[in-house]
């Protein structure tokens, strides 16, 4: 079976194995070795730890709830070679059509291909995690335990976003389970153990420590991984990763893998991020995510002054689904969430999460800094679909008839937007501000891309409607002292983004 992704210039990749390839081994720092190293130097203090003695009675009460995942599914056979192409006449002709016919034969006969990864028992009565890249598109699923036994899985649900997966087995007697810990109060540099089926060889322990936190690896909108440098390679995907009480802390999915194998840079969902997800998997098959219909992006250094905050957090709100929850709640685009439930909101990546773990129909409260003041707003979250995810805040009414006046500022001809100039953009008729006709490409404003086309809807937060309405409030701006001046754009099909150009451009 194929890995979820291919091979990237970064090297994520998930932690499964296809039975049967061969794969170069590439030995991961355990971590061990750096702190007994560090130890031996006698650095001073009593932060410096030698690292546990031996994990040996922690791993064998936690090796039977570990499983071996198999699974197996068709696939077409891959097309014939094509016929080479004889001079009309040749000799060989003859031979050549003999030899493909006899090669062939059976060739559209659909393969079995199978794959191994790994999972583990949450539930003696047979619930089984694992990833949702390690059973996808498979047609069958068998869970291989330690004791040698082997019983057939049916998948109870699944989650792409999350990768993550619920299987279900239906064993003669109780399942050794192991218990979801917090993986909250986990600290860089703890110990960690990780049990798994790497390369085919189950039953696998190692040992490392959290090397980081909150890490970002592009595979999804709610990417939060434990970093570890505990070895984790090809065929550990779905494997669980334990704290030094027993506890599963984390669920490893990908690695960095330049080369192949592992360089000893493994990643895991967090506890905190799969609990949820595996509660609503268990429940209902599926997934039932908060939504309140919010598009964001993120606060730059350049955003924040251009908004007068004193720092870059929260998530900035480019748009506002119509009739969704924030917008019935009074969220305004430009407007800047630092609080959701209770809870901080450090930078944009974070609101997501927080989002899609909090319970359909739950009201909130939401802090919001609106032109340099906080609000707190009343939000009722509604169930996330593909439909309202896919939604984009949109306008009523026509474009209107506006004098064709041109103006420049800061590296940008502007002018107002007429059927022509619609037209030769393609703009929707949902779009209204200032368009910007040409840039200077030695202009801030070209560094930050802004592009013919494109049309400013605010400048400073304040709505602008013609080219003399951007360059007044760019010029109070910088009369202001402001360094920044912060720009709400749209791109030709009503899409909105913030932008900050500097003023001394």
């Amino acid at each position: 079976m194929l890995f979820r992704t291919s091979p990237s210039v970064t090297g994520v990749r998930p932690g499964r194995r296809p039975a049967g390839r061969r794969l170069a081994a590439a030995g991961a720092a355990c971590g061990l070795a750096a702190a007994l190293a560090f130890g031996a130097v006698g650095l001073p203090g009593p932060a410096v730890a030698a690292g546990p003695a031996s994990v040996a009675d922690l791993a064998e009460g936690l090796l039977d709830a570990v499983v071996n995942v198999s699974t197996s599914q068709k696939v077409e056979a891959p097309s014939q070679v094509p016929i080479p192409k004889l001079p009309e006449g040749s000799p060989f002709q003859d031979f050549f059509d003999q030899f493909m016919d006899r090669q062939g034969k059976g060739s559209d006969r659909p393969q079995r291909v199978q794959s191994l990864g790994s999972g583990f028992v949450i539930d003696p009565s047979g619930i089984i995690v694992t990833n949702n890249h390690v059973i996808d598109g498979a047609d069958e699923i068998t869970v291989n335990f330690s004791d040698g036994s082997k019983l057939k899985a049916e998948v109870l649900g699944r989650d792409k976003k999350t990768d993550l997966a619920v299987l279900k087995v239906k064993p003669t007697k109780p399942l050794k389970a192991v218990e979801l810990g917090d993986s909250n109060k986990i600290r860089v540099g703890d110990w960690v153990m990780a049990i798994g089926n790497p390369f085919g060889l189950g039953g696998t322990v190692t040992l490392g420590i959290v090397s980081a936190r909150n890490r970002n690896i592009n595979a999804g909108p709610y990417d939060d991984f434990i970093q570890t440098d505990a070895a984790i390679n090809r065929g550990n995907s779905g494997g669980p990763l334990f704290d030094m009480d027993g506890k599963v802390i984390g669920i490893n999915t990908a690695i960095i893998s330049p080369s192949g194998g592992s360089i000893g840079i493994g990643f895991a969902i967090p506890s905190s991020t799969a609990s949820h997800v595996i509660n609503q998997l268990r429940q209902f098959g599926e997934t039932r995510r908060g939504w309140i219909g919010v598009r964001i992006q993120e606060v730059t250094d350049d955003i924040a002054e251009g908004l007068g905050l004193p720092s870059a957090k929260g998530a900035l709100v480019a748009g506002v689904t119509d009739n969704g929850p924030a917008a019935k709640g009074g969220i305004e685009p430009g407007d800047v969430i630092i609080t959701f439930d209770g809870r901080p909101v450090p930078k944009m990546s974070d609101l997501p999460r927080m989002v899609a773990d909090t319970e359909v129909g739950k009201a909130v409260d939401v802090v919001v800094i609106r032109k340099g003041k906080e609000e707190t707003l009343k939000i009722t979250l509604e169930r996330l679909d593909e439909k309202a995810e896919a939604a984009a805040d949109q306008e009523d009414g026509g474009a209107d008839t506006v004098k064709p006046v041109t103006d420049q500022v800061a590296g940008l001809t502007l002018s107002a937007i007429t059927p022509e100039l619609k037209d030769k953009f393609k703009l929707g008729d949902s779009v209204k501000g200032v368009l910007v006709t040409e840039v200077d490409p030695a202009s801030n404003a070209a560094e930050k891309r802004i592009q013919p086309g494109d049309v400013i809807v605010e400048v400073a937060q304040e709505q602008v409607t013609s080219p003399a309405d951007v360059v007044t409030k760019y010029d109070k701006a910088k009369k202001d002292g402001r360094k920044t001046v912060l720009l709400l754009l749209s791109n030709a099909s009503g899409d909105l983004r913030f932008t900050a150009i500097r003023t001394d451009d």
